[in-house]
């Protein structure tokens, strides 16, 4: 496949070096010539110095041709504009754009069908407030991933003693809550992954992954551990993007203090 980077900076560095070993055709596009030339340094690529959103500059990296652009510059705007050139002049399949302004999150018409060309939006620390938010919502969980738009979740727990599954077999958890659609898709014991089968049995300290909708998650987290009561009171430090955008989501359902040195 090939593949423009547009920015070579931290995001863009990390996207190339995961995709070069994978037998791709990587252009990365940068306008900082030293960042260029550690790349070529460090991996078996081609790059091009030049303004990111510029058509000659996509020309001469491949757009023409290429099959998927990156656009992860420093610049939301030089990412939004360069998705549009990619589609309008070349016709490019896929198109990602890294975004993080709340300014035009806030407005998410501007990435919907028929407005700007930007088949995957991606906004860093929109997806840390969310993952945050999930944790808050689960108390107890190491781990929470919505899947479908939110109606499926997996959720990863640490068995403790005194869970009714610990020291159970798999299979019991069907007995215990027949009611309750639920899937352990995975189990982690001392670092090692576990393939479940009915026959296995939980032990504590076990991290156990598990697969259900929403409303039943507690119900499965409590044959694991003893429940944790829901937050009520929650202390951000920080007030910068992840820890406003956090104050905003939470203030509605907790009570919310806000630290920071920056009056």
């Amino acid at each position: 496949m090939k593949i423009l980077i547009l920015g070579a900076g931290q995001v863009g560095t990390s996207v190339a070096a995961s995709l070069v070993s994978e037998a791709n055709d990587i252009t990365v596009v940068d306008q900082k010539p030293e960042l260029l030339r550690d790349l070529q340094d460090r991996f078996d690529l081609r790059t091009v110095l030049g303004h990111a959103a510029h058509p000659d500059v996509l020309i001469r990296a491949g757009a023409e041709d290429a099959d998927m652009l990156v656009a992860v510059t420093n610049s939301d705007e030089t990412n939004m504009v360069a998705c549009q050139v990619a589609y309008t002049l070349f016709h490019t399949p896929t198109k990602i754009a890294r975004v993080r302004s709340q300014g035009f999150l806030e407005y998410p018409q501007l990435f919907s069908a028929g407005a700007l060309p930007i088949d995957v939006q991606i906004s860093p620390e929109q997806l840390v407030t969310e993952h945050i938010m999930r944790l808050i919502e689960n108390p107890g969980a190491l781990q929470v991933q919505d899947f479908a738009n939110g109606r499926v979740r997996l959720v990863a727990v640490k068995a403790y003693y005194g869970g009714p599954l610990v020291g159970q077999e798999l299979r019991t958890l069907y007995d215990h809550m027949p009611d309750v659609d639920a899937r352990v898709a995975a189990i982690y014991r001392q670092d090692r992954a576990l393939h479940p089968e009915g026959n296995t049995i939980i032990e504590a300290d076990d991290e156990v992954f598990f697969i259900a909708a929403p409303k039943h998650i507690r119900a499965v987290m409590s044959e694991l551990r003893r429940i944790e009561k829901p937050y009520k009171r929650l202390m951000i430090a920080g007030s910068g993007n992840i820890g406003t955008r956090l104050a905003r989501a939470l203030e509605s359902k907790f009570r919310v203090k806000v630290i920071d040195h920056n009056l």
